[in-house]
């Protein structure tokens, strides 16, 4: 089987989560005697590829482009959707002007808005770009969607969002979970070099309005506990990182800046609790990799995370101050479960994405 994988041009310039979840389903499918390659191309030549493997709905342009090329050759597509709107968080937290947008006219149409500015701004007026000025968000998103063969959701809870947004019918689809590389995790990190945060709650994500990090200072404040910040914040975000370090007390907050990821492990090791309390998630896969290195976690319960975590995690509500702190005590207070890190080395690594992945191309193969 020969498949190539396609998604937005910016995959290796811009890395996110997309970018770990294209590379380790690749070198895990690899091990399964699947052929992969990579194309950030709008539109190669698909002559020796059994199917498309596209990423990203939230980021239709480029992805439409590569899903049209496939439907002109007849080749089937498959899509990890990654599909998880902040609308909660554009009506209600966003603030200034865009905020003002979000609840005057809807966070589909802001959201379009938003895209559209940014191409200008760049002055990215290519194919992709007039496509989705033209084409507009969610009938882009839709348009591709009919041109999909299956659909490779991280949950279920995620699908039953696609289904609707989308307006499918009987689509067909196979829950492929996000996950830990588990071999990295289980090899000896040397701890030295974090040793002063040991017993600290941790927030490893970019500083960023969804992920909240504002709220998580403010709950904070009044427990004994230290505080470790590891993320930066993106050119768009500056204002509100700014805000953390005004509100952040200095003796018990601490602003690491981006971590490498192999040095992510070392820093769990530390940690007591974990907190990612965004606006949504799906599920955050820096809270499976705090989980299985052994922090207990408090998440948010808005997206997918009740899908990973069931009732091993402890949840709060973002908006709510009162809310946070109450989790963050709660889960500084329990012991570890190691029953939890042997689900998620069961059920959350990347040698169970690629066989689910696998069993979504033979789908439609077969």
């Amino acid at each position: 089987m020969r498949v190539l994988f396609q998604t937005r041009s910016t995959l290796f310039t811009m890395p996110g989560g997309d970018t770990t979840q294209v590379l380790k389903t690749k070198e895990f499918l690899e091990r399964l005697g699947v052929e992969v390659d990579i194309s950030l191309e709008a539109e190669p030549d698909l002559t020796d590829y059994d199917l498309v493997h596209v990423f990203n709905l939230m980021e239709p342009q480029e992805i439409y482009l590569q899903v049209m090329n496939a439907a002109r050759q007849n080749v089937p597509v498959a899509l990890s959707t990654i599909y998880g709107l902040y609308t909660e968080f554009e009506m209600k937290a966003r603030g200034g002007v865009l905020g003002f947008l979000n609840n005057l006219i809807g966070a589909q149409k802001a959201e379009y808005l938003k895209r559209f500015i940014k191409i200008i701004l760049r002055r990215k007026f290519d194919k992709s770009s007039w496509v989705f000025i033209t084409g507009g968000y969610l009938r882009l998103q839709k348009k591709l969607c009919k041109n999909v063969s299956v659909y490779l959701p991280n949950s279920q809870s995620e699908m039953e969002r696609v289904i609707y947004d989308m307006g499918l019918e009987s689509p067909k689809y196979v829950v492929v979970p996000n996950s830990v590389d588990v071999e990295m995790f289980n090899t000896k990190q040397s701890s030295d070099e974090f040793e002063q945060f040991k017993g600290c709650v941790l927030c490893a994500a970019k500083i960023d309005g969804r992920k909240n990090q504002l709220n998580l200072i403010r709950a904070m404040k009044d427990l004994p506990y230290k505080l470790v910040l590891a993320g930066k914040a993106s050119k768009n975000s500056m204002y509100y990182y700014k805000r953390c370090l005004q509100e952040a007390d200095k003796d018990k907050v601490v602003f690491l800046g981006q971590i490498d990821h192999d040095k992510l492990p070392a820093l769990y090791k530390q940690a007591k609790v974990h907190a990612l309390i965004s606006w949504m998630e799906t599920p955050g896969l820096v809270s499976l990799e705090a989980a299985y290195s052994g922090c207990n976690i408090v998440a948010t319960r808005k997206g997918d995370t009740v899908d990973y975590f069931g009732n091993d995690a402890t949840y709060c509500e973002p908006d709510d101050i009162h809310s946070i702190r109450n989790a963050i005590q709660t889960a500084y207070n329990k012991p570890y479960d190691v029953g939890f890190r042997d689900k998620i080395k069961s059920s959350f690594n990347w040698n169970e994405t690629a066989k689910k992945t696998l069993e979504g191309y033979r789908l439609i193969l077969n």
